[in-house]
């Protein structure tokens, strides 16, 4: 039994013509229309995902694989456009269709008083296209296309307050950043096409031994492995849009983006299209152990290093996306141990809870009047109960704890890091292990803020009106742009529209059309874990879709010990494991902010250099800063006032103006129109030409010509 072209196509298309609807008839539709036809062709997309699935593992349908549409063809190579849609396609589907859905119902509550309210549903309808032509695409062509797509809108939707300078300057910064990782991309892709001779995925896979022995010249003395140079490009590629070291600073800036948006780009879909990826390219990957641990190397590094900045952090949202930077370094080495099947998993499981939340951090900046930073909040539990159980529920699957589903994807990579003899994998193994405390400790302390303890917010009732909305895009500006120094208590240098730690109202729970996508999120947060987590980890779930050597199979390893998600849960309380580590943070962080807050301030002066270090991001920002960006304005200007200035218009330009200036200006001083300025120069003339003649004819000229 095979799937239906046409399912596919609309799955593919649904979201476009309401992107279309909205982008083009928004007008004539009106707000409601705009995301009543956006959210329907989403719901649609969703709905069809979710039958796939249930056809390729459920109904006997096979795996599709097929050609669309030729877009051109050069001799032998050709480019098409087509679908592969086997269980690692379709899983996508589902994760992608479903977390977007429910941005977009979130969307009417969060957006419902911004004047940019239909083009925001038309650019994230457009993001939902792109991504599923990412991942169902079926060969290197089309699959760059939802790439570059997914990058371009990104790009629209970071910058939608496009009357804020820092969104403007963040959606700039992920621009040119990902252009960075995808030149590496568009390298590797060459390199299949120079060495495999194909851009289809299975043809270019069934040839992939080949590359074995291969090798690329670099200079006259240097050969590089073919298939470990290829590798290292398309990961350049990975690095760039899921934000792996060095590659990462764009993805906190990104928060300038409303709240929706940065659910929908750091949870499903545009952050884990790298990690799809490389999964989809092992049998390229498995070819090589350089690149491998290369790839384990940068995401082992990503998941401590990122998620040590998420320390000091104040803003709400900023904290979180230093969590999304962490925990896809957590994918990033499970691709790097050839646990591929762990690190999809790790996607899907962190998918729902780092959507949730985003979006539970949205619901409290509703609440707090778009207050963003943690120091003015404190108590929100009793004001808001569902926020709070939710984030709560996403906390803890984020930190791993046993039975939430965050637990079984994260502790089989630690598991597998810890079986790998790869190189690198020791370092790895120590990063992971210490990723588990610090996610534990960011964690917390932002419950702990924000949920408990006493009210850091005063309430003044009736004081002044309604904010409308251009103060309240404009505080949320400066709530996201200030990065205010990582202090513990409230301080007087918060920037905003209004005092700040001072609302108008006492908070309050969000309407249901943002509740609702926080419980739907929560639950496969909490449950989707302990029954997916024997198949798709330790029951070869994926089929072919993954290809893993043998001899690296770390995951087959680790299933041979597996005895059912109950029992699995169960070790996990271990207190030499990482649950001791999960166990350790929370004392820490519920003595600190609930017994002791004046400890906070302690520590951090005890620590002062290494805050420092943290709070300034390892400097990063202020090297790229002096070395690309000033640098680049500096070479700027180089070239303008040394070629510009001085070739083409000191020279070039301005210099032939001023010698025949000067020739013009020597010319009309012997036109002068005067008749003795004549008379004396035939004179003059006629005294040189006779002058001439004698010296020829007194013989100076040379012997042997006098007389003649």
């Amino acid at each position: 039994m095979g799937l239906s072209t046409t399912i596919l196509l609309t799955i593919a298309l649904a979201p476009l013509v309401g992107c279309v609807l909205a982008g083009f008839l928004g007008k004539f539709l009106g707000r409601a229309g705009s995301h009543k036809v956006t959210i329907l062709g989403v719901a649609i997309s969703c709905a069809l995902s979710f039958y796939v699935l249930y056809q390729l593992t459920l109904g006997g349908a096979v795996e599709y694989n097929q050609n669309l549409y030729t877009w051109f063809q050069v001799g032998p190579f050709n480019a098409s456009v087509g679908f592969m849609v086997d269980r690692l396609t379709a899983m996508m589907l589902v994760v992608v269709s479903f977390v977007s859905l429910l941005v977009h119902l979130y969307t009417i509550g969060y957006m419902s008083d911004d004047p940019g309210y239909k083009r925001f549903f038309a650019y994230i309808s457009l993001f939902t296209f792109s991504m599923f032509m990412l991942v169902m695409s079926n060969n290197f062509m089309q699959l760059f296309f939802g790439w570059e797509a997914v990058g371009l809108v990104s790009y629209l939707l970071i910058g939608f307050w496009y009357k804020r300078p820092t969104a403007i300057f963040a959606n700039l910064k992920a621009f040119l950043v990902n252009r960075v990782g995808d030149f590496g991309f568009l390298l590797g892709i060459a390199g299949v096409l120079y060495f495999l001779g194909t851009l289809d995925y299975a043809t270019a896979f069934g040839a992939a031994p080949g590359l074995v022995g291969k090798t690329l010249q670099i200079t006259a003395n240097t050969h590089w492995d073919a298939a470990t140079v290829i590798c290292i490009c398309l990961f350049i590629g990975a690095m760039g849009k899921s934000a792996q070291v060095p590659l990462h600073v764009w993805l906190p800036d990104s928060m300038e983006g409303p709240t929706p948006i940065s659910a929908l780009i750091h949870a499903a879909t545009m952050v884990t299209a790298g990690i799809f990826m490389v999964a989809r390219m092992s049998p390229l990957f498995e070819l090589s152990q350089s690149a491998l641990s290369f790839v384990m190397v940068i995401g082992a590094t990503t998941a401590l290093f990122t998620g040590l900045i998420g320390i000091v952090q104040n803003d709400i949202k900023r904290v979180i996306a230093y969590s999304t930077l962490s925990q896809l370094g957590y994918m990033t080495v499970a691709l790097g141990v050839s646990a591929y099947s762990g690190a999809v998993y790790h996607l899907m499981t962190h998918a729902f809870f780092k959507a949730l939340l985003f979006l539970g951090a949205g619901s409290v900046i509703i609440a707090m009047h778009h207050e963003q930073d943690m120091r003015y909040m404190g108590g929100l539990r009793k004001y808001m109960p569902i926020t709070w159980i939710t984030m709560w529920i996403g906390s803890l699957a984020l930190c791993g704890v046993p039975f939430f589903s965050g637990f079984y994807s994260k502790d089989a990579i630690i598991e597998a890091v810890g079986e790998s003899h790869r190189w690198g994998s020791h370092y790895a193994y120590f990063c992971v292990m210490a990723g588990a405390l610090v996610t534990s400790l960011y964690t917390f302390r932002q419950m702990y803020l924000t949920f408990h303890g006493k009210e850091r917010f005063t309430v003044v009732h009736g004081s002044h009106g309604h904010h409308d909305d251009h103060a309240v895009v404009h505080h949320s500006a400066h709530a996201d742009a200030a990065e205010p120094s990582a202090h513990d208590a409230p301080h007087d240098d918060h920037h905003g529209s209004h005092e700040p730690g001072v609302l108008e109202h006492a908070p309050k729970e969000s309407p249901w059309v943002v509740t609702l996508p926080l419980i739907l999120l929560a639950i496969p947060s909490l449950l989707i874990g302990f029954f997916t987590v024997g198949p798709m980890l330790f029951g070869n779930w994926f089929g072919k879709a993954i290809h893993v050597e043998e001899g690296d199979n770390v995951l087959a390893e680790l299933g041979r010990e597996f005895h059912g998600s109950f029992s699995m849960a169960l070790h996990g309380f271990s207190l030499i494991g990482p649950f001791g580590l999960v166990l350790l943070a929370f004392i820490i962080q519920t003595y600190i902010y609930l017994f002791n807050p004046a400890m906070a301030g302690k520590i951090k002066s005890a620590l002062k250099p290494l805050w420092t270090v943290l709070d300034r991001k390892y400097w990063v920002d202020n090297i790229y800063f002096a070395i690309f960006a000033r640098g680049g304005v500096a070479l700027g200007r180089g070239f303008w006032k040394v070629g510009e200035q001085g070739a083409i218009d000191g020279a070039m330009v301005n210099g032939s103006v001023s010698v025949i200036h000067r020739i013009a200006a020597t010319a009309r001083r012997l036109q002068s129109g005067y008749l003795y300025h004549y008379a004396f120069a035939m004179i003059l003339g006629l005294i040189l030409l006779m002058g001439g003649y004698w010296i020829v004819d007194s013989g100076f000229a040379g012997p042997g010509m006098a007389g003649q």
